[in-house]
């Protein structure tokens, strides 16, 4: 059984083979030698299809970039500070009858003070399993019960708490660094992949290499710009 040709060769083909008829059709209009529409029709679709492939890393690496940014300011959300806030509970998951919910699908949270919070749980059968749920988080909160509701009062940072948050708050961001500096890293690796196997020349493996950097430049100041708020917010008395 013969191997089947490579597909980058399959796609120069195709390439060409539109090229040579569009030169055929070109050149019996306006009489113009073949050779020039068929050279002139070759560079065009062989540029067409390199920016594709280019761009389409560019893409999946920004969404990726992307995703981990929302990752990172979803667990900085999750750093207690002194303060009351709905998004501090975003992170604590329920064990609802057997499946991992979280808390704010099941129950209503409410700021009722600087300091304090209310949780009103939708259903009165998870009530319990909130409660329990707050009490084994990381957050280091004891609700009290109040019949109908949970109430959360947030206890004032100490000095020492608030350095081991901000310290605690850096680690996160320096994480998501990483992973978009891996990202950057895995996608420059298939730019000159693509620029190894012949489908993109070296101008356009250059250009992608650039732009990634540039999202990266992007992504990673945001992650600062995210680092700067939390600290402010941990370290406000």
């Amino acid at each position: 059984m013969r191997a089947s040709p490579p597909l980058s060769l399959l796609l120069v083909l195709l390439t060409a083979t539109d090229a040579f008829f569009m030169g055929r059709i070109a050149s019996t209009l306006h009489g113009a030698p073949k050779s020039s529409y068929y050279t002139k029709a070759i560079a065009r679709r062989m540029a067409v299809t390199m920016e594709g492939e280019v761009a389409d890393v560019q893409k999946e690496a920004e969404i990726k970039m992307k995703k981990s940014v929302d990752s990172t300011d979803n667990n900085l959300k999750g750093i207690r500070t002194g303060r009351a806030s709905v998004t501090l509970l975003d992170r604590v998951m329920v064990d609802y009858f057997g499946s991992p919910t979280p808390l704010n699908q099941l129950a209503g949270v409410s700021v009722s003070g600087p300091q304090s919070l209310v949780v009103s749980p939708y259903d009165k059968s998870a009530f319990k399993l909130i409660e329990t749920a707050i009490l084994e988080s990381s957050l280091g909160l004891n609700p009290n019960n109040e019949g109908s509701v949970l109430r959360l009062n947030i206890p004032p940072l100490t000095e020492d708490r608030r350095k081991e948050l901000s310290k605690m708050a850096k680690g996160l961001a320096e994480e998501g660094k990483v992973a978009v500096r891996n990202v950057r890293r895995d996608a420059v690796e298939r730019v000159k992949k693509l620029e190894k196997d012949k489908t993109i020349g070296k101008d356009e493996s250059a250009n992608g290499q650039e732009a990634l950097q540039k999202l990266t430049d992007k992504y990673g100041k945001q992650l600062d710009e995210m680092l700067k708020s939390k600290e402010k917010e941990i370290m406000t008395v």
